[in-house]
C-alpha cells in the first residue's frame, strides 16, 4: 500500500481509497503536504487537518470546473467535477460524526457529483428505493449500448462509506462496460441512509435487499432473471447473508470475506494496535449501529455474523480476499467459503503482495480486483468479457 504518511495505517488507507477512485497525485499531494506533520500524532484530533487541506483543493479544483463550463466545456468541467467529488468524500468520511461541518460538507460532495453527472453525460439516475416507510438512495448506472433488458448487480457498501464513492471506484463502470447495469445502494447504515434518514444499520440485510428487488422488478430495462448481489468490506457480511436468504439473487459477490463482523470489533476494542478503517471509529461505530455506548454497539455487534446460514446460497459466490489485510483476518474469508456447501459454483480468490493487491479490499491496487470480480459477474449473469463492436 502506498505509505505516504509513515506508520498511519487510517490515513494511508483513506490515502488509498482516493486514488483508486480517480484522485490526481499532484492534486493529492498538495493536500496531503500540508498534513504531513500532523499525521504523526497518531490523534484523531489532527485529522481536522487532513480534512480542511482536501476541502481547499476541492474547492479549487470546482472553481476551475466552474470556469470550464461557462465557456461550454462540459466534459473537462465533468471530469474535474469528479476529482472534486473523490477529494469532498475524502474528507468527510475522515470527520467525526458529531463534527458541526460534516452534514453540509456531505451535501456539498453530493451536489458536486450531480455536478460530474450533469456535464459528464455519464449513464447515473438517482432513485430512491421504498424501505419500511422510508427510502434508500440509490444510483443506478446503466449498461452499455446493447438489447434491453440487462442483467443488474445490486451493489450494497461496507461500514463507512457511500454509493458515490463505490461508483468512484470504478466498479459499475467496469459492469457497464460487460453489458450488466448496476445499483448501488445507501444501505441502512451508511451514506444518505444514515446521514439523511436516520436509518442505522439493519443485520437482517435481506431486508434491504429485498426491497431492491422489488424495485428492480418493476423496471423494464432490468432482466429480473439475472439480479445478483455484491458488497465491500462489511458487506462481506451483508451480501453473503442476502443471497442465503433472497433466493431471488443469482449470482453473490463479498469483497472481502466477513464471516463474523462482530468478532473483529470485539478485537479492536480490546487492541488499540487493531487496524481500523476511520478515524473516530468508536463513535462512528455508536452512530452507524445506533446505540448509545460503545457496550451497547459490540453487544448489539454480536449478531453480525454468517454462523449456520451460508449453506443455504445455491447460486454462484465469489469470495475475495487481500493476503495482507489488515482489517479482517484472512480467515474468514475461507470459512466463509467452506460453508457454501450448497453453491452452484463457489470460488476463493485471494489476493497476493505479488499482485500489489492484498491490502484490505485490494485497495492497494483496485482495479485489479475489480477486473477479477467484473469477468467473473459476466460470466455468472450472462454479461461479456470482450469488446461488443471494434474500436
Amino acid at each position: 500500500m502506498f505509505e505516504y504518511f509513515p506508520g498511519n495505517y487510517v490515513w494511508n488507507l483513506a490515502l488509498n481509497i482516493a486514488l483508486s477512485s480517480g484522485a490526481q497525485i499532484g492534486e493529492l499531494d498538495q493536500a496531503c503536504r500540508q498534513a504531513l506533520d500532523a499525521s504523526q500524532s497518531g490523534d484523531d484530533s489532527q485529522t481536522r487537518v487532513l480534512i480542511d487541506a482536501l476541502v481547499r483543493v476541492a474547492d479549487r479544483v470546482c472553481s476551475m470546473a466552474g470556469e470550464d463550463a461557462a465557456r461550454g466545456r462540459h466534459l473537462s468541467a465533468g471530469a474535474k467535477y469528479r476529482r472534486a467529488a473523490v477529494y469532498y468524500a475524502t474528507a468527510e468520511r475522515l470527520h467525526a460524526p458529531r463534527a458541526a461541518d460534516r452534514e453540509a460538507l456531505y451535501k456539498k460532495m453530493l451536489a458536486t457529483f450531480d455536478q460530474f453527472v450533469a456535464h459528464s453525460g455519464a449513464p447515473i439516475e438517482r432513485v430512491n428505493i421504498p424501505y419500511q416507510g422510508k427510502r434508500l438512495a440509490a444510483l443506478l448506472v446503466k449498461a452499455r449500448a446493447g438489447s434491453e433488458p440487462t442483467p443488474c448487480m445490486v451493489h450494497f457498501d461496507g461500514f463507512d462509506a457511500f454509493k458515490e464513492i463505490l461508483y468512484l471506484n470504478g466498479m459499475a463502470e467496469a459492469l457497464a462496460r460487460r453489458g450488466i447495469s448496476t445499483l448501488l445502494v445507501d444501505q441502512p447504515g451508511v451514506g444518505e441512509a444514515l446521514r439523511i434518514d436516520g436509518i442505522t444499520v439493519e443485520p437482517c440485510a435481506e431486508l434491504p435487499a429485498a426491497a431492491c428487488l422489488d424495485f428492480l422488478e418493476t423496471r423494464p430495462d432490468t432482466d429480473r432473471a439475472r439480479i445478483g448481489i455484491m458488497a465491500l468490506s462489511m458487506g462481506g457480511y451483508y451480501a453473503p447473508r442476502a443471497a442465503a436468504f433472497e433466493p431471488r439473487f443469482k449470482a453473490c459477490v463479498a469483497w472481502g470475506g466477513n464471516y463474523d463482523w462482530g468478532a473483529v470489533q470485539r478485537i479492536r476494542y480490546g487492541n488499540s494496535r487493531a487496524g481500523k478503517p476511520i478515524p473516530h471509529f468508536w463513535e462512528h461505530f455508536q452512530w452507524a449501529l445506533g446505540q448509545s455506548s460503545v457496550e451497547d454497539a459490540l453487544r448489539f455487534a454480536d449478531q453480525i455474523h454468517l454462523r449456520g446460514i451460508l449453506h443455504r446460497i445455491t447460486c454462484p459466490i465469489l469470495i475475495t480476499h487481500g493476503e495482507n489485510d489488515r482489517q479482517i483476518p484472512l480467515k474468514y474469508a475461507q470459512m466463509t467459503y467452506d460453508d457454501c456447501v450448497n453453491s452452484s459454483n463457489r470460488e476463493l480468490k485471494i489476493h497476493t503482495r505479488e499482485e500489489v493487491a492484498a491490502e484490505h479490499c485490494s485497495v492497494d491496487n483496485g482495479p485489479v480486483a475489480v477486473d477479477y470480480m467484473a469477468d467473473w459477474i459476466a460470466e455468472q449473469l450472462g454479461g461479456n468479457t470482450a469488446p461488443q463492436s471494434s474500436i
